[in-house]
């Protein structure tokens, strides 16, 4: 092959040109993708409104308006880019979510993959760029990079099924798997460069399935196993990340290894911890590490011989000089469109390369590029659990008409009556009682949504009410809110056998200030919270 600069980015860049021995793992990434976003916009369609609507917690509307006024015209687009702009009512707020879950249908059945990826991640990229407390996670972040990464790995066409002809891009494919082996990587770095002693000392996860944002009725059991069991995992998560993670870059057979060894690593978290969606993408992006043989080896015999008729058409078809058969217009397009790939791509990779660099050592490199694409999530730094939480607290709301009697609103997912057990909700993503979670570990000042949940619940506000499993004062609201603060722990085995308790709390007093409304309606502060932030 003749290695010209041109010929090198044709081979990077242009599908019809990419790996041909990898179209049975993009077919299943891309349905999982399909799955995995319609998780997100199923979850968003009964929050939505009580998180950013106009009697929301934080509203959208709101928030851009303060946007709006900073920013110029054109400059308010690009640091927060979402279709609420038009509108952020119910009505628009509910498109997006029902938008975003038609797309995901369609591309999960395979069905114009690519203008489908296109409308999901504009419909959840809206919803990211307003939500602002209630978006912050890396989660969100990993799926909007690995869904515009996809626009450029999917097939084109209405109904391209495998689409021997015209195979994922090499770049494209090597992108996805970059954004899974920074996953791995960047979370086992930050745990030693942090400095907390947990990791060192071999002890973070002693605790951890207990002090998790939601934890599992698995993990309560999998916390009462002896300490060793806990260190070994310790020990083991840091090997996965750290070392064995680079077994990506190796040939064929250590990667299928590899993938034998992540994949029921993912399950065990899917099932003691409810991470929303993250796990299950990082599961399916898994599979990229795979290629056609091994799905042959692995398929029932009856489905080989149809895939093989499809995938031996697609070596075929890559060796034919189809650019000849063009127009001239149809061929200039597919120039425009290659560098339009080449562009994006190289400017991700840089972005993610430079902020892996930037972990160990500040090395002088432009930055514009990579402040440039933030406001996108494409190009994120990752790094989960580099600090161990050291206590499980919960904040519960409660109102009272006569400042004596307080009444309990009970959440949906998070825990609080001690004899019930921890469920497993992922890959649905319950925002609201996943933020209570981070505020509980500092203080209301930091974290508005609760004086502003208080303030929403004294005029009973149906869209924030929807986010709590009940509401106590169903005929009026009530004429005082407050905010308070326990601490949890998981009952011993013993605790549970003798007493049937899940959970055992204290109360440590109150988190923000006790709210009340006025016969004028006014809302007035008549206490001030006596618990210090924790650390």
């Amino acid at each position: 092959m003749d290695w010209t600069g041109a010929s090198a980015i044709g081979w990077l860049f242009d599908g019809r040109r990419g790996a041909a021995d990898r179209l049975i793992p993009r077919w299943l990434f891309l349905r999982a993708l399909g799955i995995i976003y319609f998780s997100a916009f199923f979850s968003l369609l009964f929050q939505v409104r009580g998180l950013i609507g106009p009697a929301g917690i934080l509203p959208a509307g709101n928030y851009l308006q303060a946007v709006a006024q900073s920013l110029g015209h054109w400059q308010r687009w690009w640091y927060a880019p979402t279709l609420l702009w038009f509108s952020s009512g119910p009505v628009m707020l509910s498109v997006l979510c029902w938008a975003g879950m038609i797309a995901s249908v369609l591309l999960l059945l395979n069905l114009w993959p690519r203008g489908m990826l296109v409308v999901c991640f504009v419909c959840f990229l809206s919803f990211v760029s307003a939500a602002q407390d209630f978006s912050g996670y890396q989660s969100d972040g990993m799926l909007l990079e690995a869904g515009f990464i996809s626009l450029f790995f999917a097939p084109p066409g209405l109904r391209p099924g495998l689409d021997q002809m015209y195979p994922a891009s090499r770049a494209s494919w090597f992108l996805l798997q970059w954004e899974w082996f920074r996953i791995y990587f960047q979370s086992g770095a930050v745990k030693l460069l942090s400095g907390d002693p947990e990791w060192r000392h071999f002890t973070a996860m002693d605790e951890y399935y207990q002090n998790g944002p939601l934890p599992t009725w698995i993990g309560w059991y999998v916390q009462h196993l002896p300490h060793w069991f806990h260190a070994s995992t310790v020990y083991a998560t840091l090997a996965l990340e750290l070392g064995l993670v680079w077994m990506f870059f190796l040939p064929r057979r250590w990667r299928v290894i590899y993938f034998f060894i992540v994949t029921p690593w993912q399950i065990g978290v899917i099932l003691t911890a409810n991470y929303t969606f993250l796990n299950y993408l990082v599961l399916a992006m898994g599979a990229l590490l795979l290629d056609d043989r091994f799905a042959f080896s692995s398929l029932p015999a009856r489905w080989r011989q149809k895939l093989v008729v499809a995938v031996s058409g697609a070596k075929n078809g890559n060796d034919a000089d189809t650019e000849r058969s063009l127009g001239s217009i149809r061929a200039h397009w597919n120039v425009l469109k290659l560098a339009a790939s080449a562009v994006m791509l190289l400017w991700i990779f840089y972005s993610t390369t430079a902020e892996l660099l930037w972990m160990f050592a500040r090395v002088p490199l432009p930055t514009s590029p990579i402040v440039a694409l933030e406001p996108f999530r494409i190009a994120n730094q990752y790094g989960l659990f580099a600090v161990m939480t050291r206590g499980r607290y919960e904040i519960e709301f409660q109102g009272s008409t006569d400042g004596q009697n307080w009444v309990t609103y009970p959440f949906r997912y998070k825990p609080q009556a001690v004899n019930q057990p921890p469920g497993i909700y992922a890959p649905y993503q319950p925002r609201f009682d996943w933020n209570l979670w981070f505020a509980s570990l500092g203080s209301w000042r930091e974290y508005p949504i609760v004086p502003n949940t208080e303030a929403r619940l004294l005029s009973n506000s149906q869209d924030v009410l929807a986010l709590f499993a009940d509401n106590p004062f169903p005929r009026e609201p009530p004429r005082q809110i407050r905010a308070v603060l326990w601490q949890y722990w998981f009952a011993t085995i013993e605790e549970k056998r003798a007493t049937g308790m899940w959970w055992r709390r204290q109360l440590l007093g109150l988190y923000a200030p006790t709210l009340e409304r006025e016969p004028d309606g006014q809302i007035k502060v008549i206490e001030w919270p006596t618990v210090q932030p924790r650390q």
